[in-house]
């Protein structure tokens, strides 16, 4: 049976259990789980990770631990009982270790290994808490260092910051607000800035010597020296170096590393220097012989020195090289260094050119405890210490020091009867008051031990040497008395053997008879004379005689000659010893009882270091002399007192202030002296008024701290001692000496009287009375004392000092135990808060004020079960009353504020503000229904209250800012939003009782609605964002504030009835935005408000307009705000449930009387957020790419189409331009720009700052987005472009005169034209994409697009970039159709195959003479059409003859805009299905072979070409194709009888092809021809062999002659055919050899006028070979010709037909994965990639509208169709003015102005025929023409025989007089007339099948006055056209066309109406209106 478990409440896994029984809860290692119920050795109970799933488990694989319940039950919470610290790691850990790994997946490879390491670290540490073994010290380190790590983690994963207490956490409910804040900003402070050390210590390793010539062992000495006030600073550190430069013990590194300990931030300065003197151990001259002399001598070496400031700049781990300089002239030793310093190095030289000594320098900073702890290793390994001379800038009471410093200074010696000066050595000994040399006490420095004796350095035969060494003497105190110092001098000889002879001595006692140790200071000693060691033996008698020559007798005759001397410097440093008399006198003041006085009077100028040396001896002097002779000396000794208590204040002795502390409390003995003390006290403090120095005075007050010490504690040592005494007379005293207090305090001066400085100096020390008073007085009598004092200050205080110390007081006051105590804080309230409020009401001293503030508040607090006391709810009620207003407002002032500048400003700044919240948070979260209803009650009338609301509201806004508090404080904001909750819950009744009806006021609603709005879109509050633990904390102590605070909106909503209204539209965005939080109880709360809204919206408008354009502006807004944010991403997949299932606003809008327009709306806003969404996930990704661009297009024509936003359209345009500009498609950001420039007029309307333009007119913001998109379709090499733009803004400048422009811009235009011709274009391929699948984006869900490929780009790396975009799609293997499973499948699926484009402009493509690179353009711009061919054979195969059943399928895709346009790629708008018949896929191929193999003629003869292997290989392949069999085969399948019987409607097409056979014969024949006049010699064989075939092929083809109209000219087709050319009589005839004639009437800009007929050059059918056609193996790819299908007729055997393999399945045709090798071979057909420029030559015909043109005169007669067009294509519907993706909406779309607009100027030509193929999807044809009415004929002569060729038409298929060929027909007669010249009659003859132009059908003329699409009747720049007219008016599409120079309109149009008043297609202006001329206008930028 499973009982309940009362103890075993909470475990840990110790083993794995995998759960597999019945129940069974799988558990690992490691988990923790919460038990509910046991059962005989099983558990029930779940994994505290996932409470969720509960299950069993045995209790032996899990160890119990202890723990506490909390709401005990069902909900119940178990907390492991374990310290906190634990606690806290274990949960870090858990949260660390999933972001680790994430770590790991973002490549943050540096973060991810330094984590590991501390977790790691955490871990060791974690153990060694939980074994539990550790000491108390070591535990606090460990769980410092774990602490310290967690932090820094969680920094470092930018995770919140933990409030913390002694290393534990601290729970924010169990602290007040002001608290949670101090350690939040103290952690923070921590964190940020380390307060600066004052203490420093310079680290020095003396590493090695390098020099050259060593050999002896070296000392080396180093001191810190003040070159400002030359003298060393610090004592001497020492190394002894062996022979070859190195330390002697290398192993005792305390011998060659030091600290120079102590140093102060004044000695880091650049004229402190590190100086070190190298002594050399060796014989007197170092170049002697080694055997010369044993003995050894201290010899100078070197001297080297460095700047302490180069070390702070200088990385301090490098080792620094020291220059040593060599003592040239020892005379100079002493001052080598000063010299060096003074930069004099040239007096001397390196020692070596590389000597240097190698040494490791670096400072330190911080007190040398820290330093122990942070370079432990350090102070481990060994380090000397090596000490200031002197104390250091602090002393420490307990340091122990008694270091003599002795400095050798110089001597004057006598010859002694030599020649030479001498060698003097000095040998030091310290001797004892017995005569005993003491041992191990005479140091050369640091580092090394101390020796018996020291030797100084010798020089060189100086009879006036000067040594300045400095030797250390640490002598104990209670050896000082009686010992004294011995000099020996000796002269060192460098011959005897080497001796040193004793000559003299001189000796210097320590300590003076009266105790005083020797003065420090230079002293002159004599020298006795002595030469016998012996002599020294007999101490007292040589002390008996004078020492120096200051207390020298005048005779004496044992001295040796006065100039003999010797000169020492001695300096004391002793915590013990003292060199000062007066100090004696005084402390020996019972002996001398008449100098007591003096001793008094001199104290004050003793050395504070002596004073505070003697401390505890001189204050029990003074309090012997006070109880001795009290009226005799008492103010004297006050006056002692106050100076040694002032002499504490110093920062230099702070630290002796315990030492006096201990003193009063355990060895003061004064009972008596409290009354001494009082009265003089009181003495002062009523003189103070009258006296006019106040210095004095002052000093008094600083010192009343310590003074009421001593005082009281003297009245209580009194009462001790007599059990109470004379109580009430030491209160009288008090009381009395308080009332002095008062009186002064309440004087009234100006700011500068000394009175006022007083005070100040009173008011400063006063708060620590406080303390000393509570000792001997109850807390109310202090609590008075402190109010009444407080209190008789001035109420109007003059100065800002007195104000600012005065608010010190009152925050000392504060933070004293005297307040503290609930008894003295209700006294001293009233008076704390009068001074608060009246400073915060004139925002003087926040800072102090603020602190005050968050002290007081810090003390109140809720008990343990929530309840308050009264004392503290009245302490509240007063606080509240007083200060929460004027707290409110001073918030506010400071948060209005400009922030200061200054780093130090913003900081205290930010301080206050915080501070002042923080206190604001904690005084609401104290206040209950009471204190609120009070609170209420208070205000006399609602103007108040509301303005109390509307400030606090303002505050809690200010208090949401995200830069209110730092980004990691979550803890903070969380309490921050509970107080804000609650109070508003408080408050919003106030709102509803007071402020609706009819006192209803919108401000204060609308401040509460917008507060709560923003309060729930806080991040702090997004719970979805917070990591699972961190949620789960948060609900269990807040619960979800957003659904509260949602409930309160909808329920004050509710409340408000008809003053909805007020809110609608303005709410409809912010309660959108709260809509958007993904959590769904929010979401059922707010729905119905928005319901409720489009309700009370219909009732007053009757439609949603407005509702709709906020949703719409909030959304994309939102968009915007929410860059790259993945919360965002959130709350946008959020919306579509808002519009989605119940309780959506659908459901609720279905039953309501307005159900159609809400049900449209929510379908709009849906259809918006798709694309929103789309265009959030596009934008995220990286780079730039097409699906960015596409969606992009997608929202853009959402914007135009549907919401008809313009500004939002507009935004997106820029957008788009900065797309492609990054992706430099400049031809794209061209056309993107334009959407926006088309909008514009030239006029001069003013347009406001928007996006990056500035405030300018209309005509300035067109003119520079034409000079924009000029320079882009510069860049994107799209010319022709440029050109247009340019003209229009050259006719601007002209109409306005400005030349200068004008100038530049044809300039430019020039600039353009010769680009055209000089720069080589690449041709771009064009893709077919189809996206298919449910998982594509919506705007390319189950859609086909074509895509216009990069430069280079090829199919396989077009695919592999589609597949990069899209990395989840899945390529198709095949080109069909997709079925309907495919479409709706869960997946992405890519098809990809290459198109060919169908040029628009056929007339440029069919001139003569027109450079190809002006063609190619043409070939591959303005393309609307694409095609695709599939070659199939339907019916039986004929083995034999396969051409018989060869068909050809061919898609043509019809896209929504032409490309290049606004995007790489546009959707497929149309896709129609032709097949064309094998008979029409021969005349196809063969018109192409034709085609072919005139161009490579004619480019041969034109010398074009460098090499003629193109065209030898183009011949050989048809002539030897032709010979195999090729056309034979045509022959065999189409020429036989059958054939023409069964298929009689096909005679024409037959005719066709016999002559174009005939036709390709006679241009092999010219072609040959030409060949042989180019053919180098080496290939003149070949060209034999091709003759001789050639007349085989005739032969084979029966051609003995050729017919009359082949032979009429058997020369002439520059570019067009054999057959157009017997038209003329005088044609222009080019001979073989490459003469040109020139026609008798051709046009002087044109060598060759006359038009070739389209027959053999152009049907569609003709144009796209390149689809069906493997690649043409023959040139080096130079023209990338391609056989066409047929072409066993064209090609030899090794170019076999790629039928064969074309006709494979589809499957193997379409893959894209097929083998590289046949990236071009003919398998790869269907998706080969279009690199043929030939094979696209004849694109489809010209519109309708082009072949209607009466001006296009050349072969206009002849009868042309497109055999692949079906008659709706020719006319397309005109789409809306504002589709942007569609053009099916009704008017021309912007896109068809690009057609029209970007279709540069292009010769008109003439429209031409070819064989209609069949049409399987025809519709009924429509067409339209222009009446020929609207356009004017240009007087354009054509040559007066091009009109004979009768023969030629009657091949030609007859045409009924329908149009549905296309056909526009005017007759030849009406040009003749229009040119003047007469025609043949017989010319009419074949045109009566078209009626003459102003007799066209009623279908045609009916339709002919809707815009034709894409029509350009626009010539050629520089055409004949051009030059007759005398100005050529431009015509110009709608988007760039001139505005008609009319008054302008008093408002412009509207962007989104079309603008036909304005356009002109002619470009013609009227002449009756005079156009006015305005200023003219600068390019902005040319």
């Amino acid at each position: 049976m499973w009982i309940p478990t009362e103890h075993e409440k909470y475990g840990v896994v110790l083993a794995s259990f995998r759960g597999t029984v019945q129940h069974g809860l799988p558990l690992e290692i490691g988990d923790t789980v919460q038990i509910l119920e046991k059962c005989e050795g099983w558990y029930r109970g779940f994994i505290l990770k996932n409470p969720n799933i509960k299950g069993i488990f045995p209790s032996s694989y899990i160890h119990l631990k202890n723990a506490h319940v909390k709401n005990k039950g069902q909900f119940e919470t178990v907390i492991p009982v374990e310290d906190s610290v634990i606690t806290e790691m274990t949960s870090t850990l858990r949260d660390w270790g999933a972001m680790w790994k994430q770590l790991y997946v973002k490549n943050e490879g540096d973060l991810f290994h330094r984590l590991w390491h501390v977790m790691n670290e955490i871990l060791d540490l974690r153990r060694q808490v939980l074994v539990g073994h550790l000491t108390h010290d070591r535990m606090r380190d460990v769980k410092q260092h774990i602490t310290a790590r967690l932090d820094w983690g969680n920094e470092q994963l930018c995770l919140d910051l933990v409030p913390r207490r002694d290393f534990i956490m601290v729970d924010p409910d169990e602290i007040t607000v002001t608290e949670l804040y101090r350690l939040m900003e103290h952690r923070h402070r921590k964190k940020e800035t380390p307060a600066p050390a004052s203490t420093h210590h310079l680290f020095v390793h003396v590493k090695s010597l390098m020099s050259a010539n060593l050999g002896e062992e070296l000392e080396v000495f180093f001191h810190i020296y003040d070159g400002r006030e030359n003298r060393p600073l610090s004592e001497r550190f020492f190394v002894k170096l062996n022979k070859s430069g190195l330390p002697k013990s290398p192993d005792k590194t305390e011998r060659q590393c030091t600290l120079f300990v102590d140093l102060g931030s004044s000695d880091l300065r650049k004229d402190v220097y590190i100086v070190v003197h190298i002594i050399r151990i060796g014989r007197m001259g170092a170049g002697e012989k080694k055997n010369l002399c044993s003995v050894q001598y201290r010899r100078p070496f070197g001297c080297a020195v460095v700047s302490i400031a180069d070390l702070l700049t200088a990385d301090s781990k490098d080792d620094h090289l020291l220059k040593v300089y060599a003592c040239n002239t020892e005379s100079e030793w002493h001052q080598t260094h000063e010299n060096l310093i003074k930069k004099a190095n040239s007096r001397y030289s390196l020692s070596g050119s590389n000597t240097g000594l190698a040494v490791g320098l670096q400072l330190l900073h911080g007190d040398i405890e820290q330093l122990r702890r942070e370079y432990m290793v350090l102070f481990t390994r060994g380090v000397s210490i090596t000490r200031k001379l002197g104390f250091s800038d602090v002393i420490m009471p307990g340091e122990m020091r008694n270091d003599l410093y002795i400095t050798l200074e110089k001597g004057e010696f006598e010859k002694g009867g030599k020649s030479v000066a001498r060698n003097v050595e000095i040998t030091v000994y310290v001797l004892d008051i017995d005569g005993q040399i003491l041992k191990s006490h005479v140091a050369a420095g640091a580092g090394e031990p101390g020796g018996d004796a020291y030797h100084s350095l010798v020089l060189y035969h100086n009879n006036s040497p000067r040594w300045a060494e400095q030797i250390k003497l640490p002598i104990p105190v209670d050896m000082f008395r009686g010992s004294h110092v011995r000099f020996e001098f000796r002269h060192c000889s460098t011959k005897d053997k080497g001796e040193k002879k004793l000559f003299g001595y001189s000796f210097v006692p320590l300590m003076q008879e009266d105790g005083r140790t020797l003065p420090d200071g230079t002293h002159e000693l004599i020298i006795h004379k002595c030469e016998e060691n012996t002599s020294l033996a007999d101490c007292p008698r040589y002390l008996k005689m004078p020492f120096s020559k200051a207390n020298l007798p005048s005779n004496n005759q044992t001295l040796k000659g006065p100039k003999e001397s010797f000169w020492i410097t001695s300096f004391l440093c002793s915590t013990k010893l003292t060199q000062n008399g007066d100090m004696l006198d005084l402390l020996k003041w019972r002996t001398h009882p008449e100098r007591i006085n003096d001793s008094l009077s001199k104290l004050k100028e003793i050395d504070g270091s002596e004073i505070v040396k003697f401390l505890q001896d001189t204050l029990d002097t003074l309090f012997g002399i006070l109880d001795e002779s009290s009226q005799r000396y008492g103010l004297k000794v006050f006056d002692s007192l106050v100076h040694i208590i002032n002499l504490l204040q110093d920062s230099k002795f702070q630290h002796f202030k315990p030492v006096m502390d201990t003193y009063i409390e355990s060895h003061f003995a004064g009972a008596l002296s409290y009354r001494d003390l009082i009265k003089v006290l009181k003495w002062y403090m009523d003189r103070i008024v009258d006296a006019e120095h106040q210095d004095h005075i002052q000093q008094v007050l600083k010192a009343s701290e310590y003074i009421f010490k001593y005082i009281i504690q003297s009245r209580r040592l009194f009462s001790l001692a007599t059990g109470g005494q004379n109580e009430e007379e030491f209160r009288v005293c008090i009381h009395e000496l308080f009332m002095s207090i008062r009186f002064f305090l309440s004087q009234e001066n100006k700011s500068t009287s000394p009175i006022a400085q007083t005070q100040a100096v009173f008011l400063r020390t006063f708060p620590a009375v406080y303390g000393e008073l509570l000792k001997v007085f109850t807390v109310r009598e202090v609590a008075g004392f402190v109010r009444e004092t407080l209190g008789s200050l001035p109420t109007t205080v003059h100065s800002d000092c007195l104000e600012a110390v005065k608010l010190q007081c009152i925050t000392k006051t504060v933070e004293s135990q005297l307040y503290i105590n609930p008894e003295s804080r209700c006294i001293l309230l009233p008076v704390v808060l009068r001074v608060l409020q009246a400073h915060m009401q004139e925002q003087s001293e926040l800072v102090m004020c603020a602190r005050i503030l968050t002290s007081m508040l810090s003390l109140i607090k809720k008990e343990e079960n929530g309840t308050v006391e009264p004392a503290v709810s009245e302490e509240v009620e007063l606080i509240v009353e007083n200060l929460l207003g004027v707290l409110l407002r001073t918030i506010l002032e400071i948060s209005n504020r400009p922030q200061p500048t200054g780093p130090a400003m913003r900081l205290q700044f930010q301080d206050v503000t915080g501070e002042f919240v923080a206190c604001l948070l904690a005084l609401l979260r104290q206040m209950s229904d009471r204190h609120y209803q009070q609170l209420l009650q208070a205000f006399s009338n609602k103007d108040n209250l509301r303005d109390f609301l509307l400030q606090l509201f303002t505050v809690f806004r200010i208090l949401i800012r995200p830069e209110m508090f730092s980004k990691d404080w979550t803890v903070m904001r969380l309490v921050t939003n509970n107080v804000i909750i609650t109070t508003v819950l408080y408050l919003s009744d106030a709102l509803r009782k007071n402020f609706l009806n009819d006192k209803f006021d919108y401000k204060l609603w609308d401040s509460y609605f917008y507060l709560s709005v923003i309060f729930i879109n806080q991040p702090c509050l997004q719970l979805e964002s917070f990591s699972p633990s961190k949620r789960k904390k948060t609900l269990e102590k807040y619960g979800d504030m957003r659904v509260m605070m949602g409930c309160e909106i909808f329920s004050m909503w509710q409340n408000l009835g008809e003053h909805k209204l007020n809110f609608i539209p303005a709410m409809i965005g912010p309660f959108l935005e709260v809509t958007l939080v993904p959590q769904p109880d929010l979401r059922n709360v707010m729905i119905p408000i928005f319901h409720d809204m489009m309700d009370w919206e219909q009732r007053r408008s009757g439609n949603f307009k407005q509702v709709e354009a906020k949703l719409i502006d909030k959304l994309d807004s939102l968009m915007s705000e929410g860059k790259g944010d993945e919360t965002y991403r959130e709350l946008f997949n959020s919306i579509i449930p808002l519009f989605g299932p119940y309780p959506s606003l659908l459901k609720k809008i279905e039953r309501e009387t307005w159900r159609e327009s809400g049900i449209s709306l929510i379908a709009t806003v849906t259809r918006l957020m798709e694309r929103l969404l789309d265009y959030r996930d596009c934008m995220k990704l990286g780079e730039v790419d097409g699906k960015k661009i596409g969606c992009t297009v997608s929202l853009l024509n959402f914007y135009k189409t549907e919401l008809n936003k313009e500004e939002m359209y507009i935004r997106y345009i820029h957008k788009l331009y900065d797309l492609h500009f990054k992706a430099q498609n400049y031809t794209e950001a061209s056309y993107t720009l334009l959407l926006y420039d088309e909008l514009l007029e030239w006029s001069e309307r003013p347009l406001r700052e928007f996006l990056n333009y500035p405030m300018q007119s209309e005509w300035q913001r067109k003119e520079y987005l034409h000079l924009t998109i000029v320079q882009n379709f510069d860049r994107g090499k799209c010319w022709e472009n440029g050109i247009i733009l340019c003209r229009e803004l050259a006719d601007q400048y002209e109409s306005y005169y400005d030349y200068r422009n004008l100038s530049k811009m044809r300039m430019m235009e020039a600039s353009l034209y010769d680009k055209i011709m000089d720069q080589q274009r690449l041709e771009p391929e064009f893709f077919r994409l189809g996206f298919y699948g449910k998982k594509f984006p919506f705007f390319l869900r189950n859609k086909e697009f074509v895509c216009r490929g990069h430069d280079y780009e090829r199919l396989e790396a077009f695919q592999q970039r589609m597949l990069n975009e899209f990395p989840h799609a899945i390529a198709m293997q095949h080109v069909n159709q997709p079925d309907q499973t495919i479409y709706q499948a869960d997946a992405q699926y890519l098809q990809i195959y290459a198109v060919t484009p169908i040029p628009e402009s056929q007339d440029v493509l069919q001139r003569d003479g027109v450079p190809d690179n002006i063609k190619n353009f043409y070939k591959f711009n303005h393309i609307w059409r694409f095609r695709y061919d599939r070659p199939f054979h339907k019916g039986t195969k004929d083995k034999e003859n396969e051409f018989k059943s060869l068909w050809v399928e061919r898609t043509t895709l019809t896209l929504v805009q032409s490309l290049p346009g606004i995007s790489r790629w546009f959707e497929v708008d149309k896709r129609e299905l032709v097949e064309v018949s094998p008979l029409e896929n021969a005349i196809e191929v063969i018109e192409n072979k034709n085609l072919q193999l005139r161009t490579l003629i004619t480019q041969c003869q034109s010398r074009q070409m460098q090499n003629i292997n193109p065209l030898t290989m183009c011949l050989n392949g048809v002539i030897d194709a032709a010979v195999n069999g090729g056309l034979a085969r045509y022959q065999e399948a189409f020429f036989v009888k059958d054939y023409i019987m069964n298929h009689p409607e096909d005679g024409e097409k037959i005719g066709r092809l016999r002559e174009l056979m005939f036709e390709q014969a006679h241009i092999l024949e010219y072609g040959l021809a030409v060949h042989e006049k180019f053919v180098p010699q080496d290939m003149r064989p070949l060209h034999k062999k091709l003759v001789d075939q050639f007349h085989l092929m005739k032969s084979s083809l029966g051609i003995q002659e050729f017919p009359a109209y082949v032979r009429a000219s058997p020369v002439h087709f520059t570019n067009g055919s054999p057959r157009t050319c017997s038209r003329n009589s005088v044609p222009n005839i080019i001979s073989p050899d490459g003469g040109r004639g020139v026609a008798r009437r051709s046009l002087p800009s044109y060598p060759a006028v006359n038009r070739y007929s389209s027959s053999s050059l152009s049907s569609q059918a003709s144009n796209e070979v390149s689809n069906i056609t493997g690649q043409s193996e023959s040139s080096d790819e130079v023209f990338n010709m391609q056989p066409s299908p047929s072409t066993s007729s064209l090609s030899s055997n090794h170019s076999a037909s790629p039928n064969v393999t074309s006709s494979a399945p589809s499957s193997a045709r379409g893959s894209p994965q097929m083998a590289e090798k046949h990236k071009h071979s003919r398998e790869n057909t269907c998706l080969s990639p279009r690199d043929r420029p030939v094979s696209a030559i004849f694109p489809n015909p010209m519109d309708p509208s082009q072949r209607a043109a009466p001006h296009q005169i050349g072969d206009a007669t002849l009868p042309r169709s497109d055999p692949n067009l079906s008659a709706p294509d020719k006319v397309r519907p005109t789409p809306s003015s504002w589709s942007l993706d569609s053009v099916k909406e009704g008017a021309p779309s912007f896109s068809d102005s690009f057609g029209k607009m970007l279709c540069p100027p292009v010769p008109p030509r003439p429209p031409y025929s070819g064989s209609s193929a069949k049409n399987t999807r025809s519709q009924s044809p429509v067409s339209t023409s222009r009446s020929p009415q609207k356009t004017t004929v240009p007087p354009f002569t054509p040559s007066p025989t091009e009109c004979q060729s009768s023969s030629l038409v009657s091949n030609s298929p007859v045409l009924s007089g329908s149009y549905s060929s296309g056909i526009s027909s005017l007759s030849r007669c009406s040009v003749s007339e229009a040119s003047g010249t007469e025609l043949p009659a017989g010319d009419h003859l074949h045109h009566h099948a078209l009626p003459p132009p102003n007799t066209l059908p009623n279908s045609i003329s009916s339709s002919s006055d809707e815009p034709i699409r894409r029509e350009n009747k626009t010539p050629p720049p520089y055409s004949v056209y051009e030059r007759n007219n005398p100005r050529r008016p431009v015509p110009l599409p709608h988007s760039l066309s001139i505005p008609p120079p009319t008054d302008p309109p008093a408002l412009p149009p509207k962007p989104h109406q079309l603008r036909t008043g304005s356009m002109k297609l002619d470009g013609t202006s009227d002449p009756r209106v005079p156009r006015p001329r305005p200023l003219p206008r600068k390019v902005s930028q040319l």
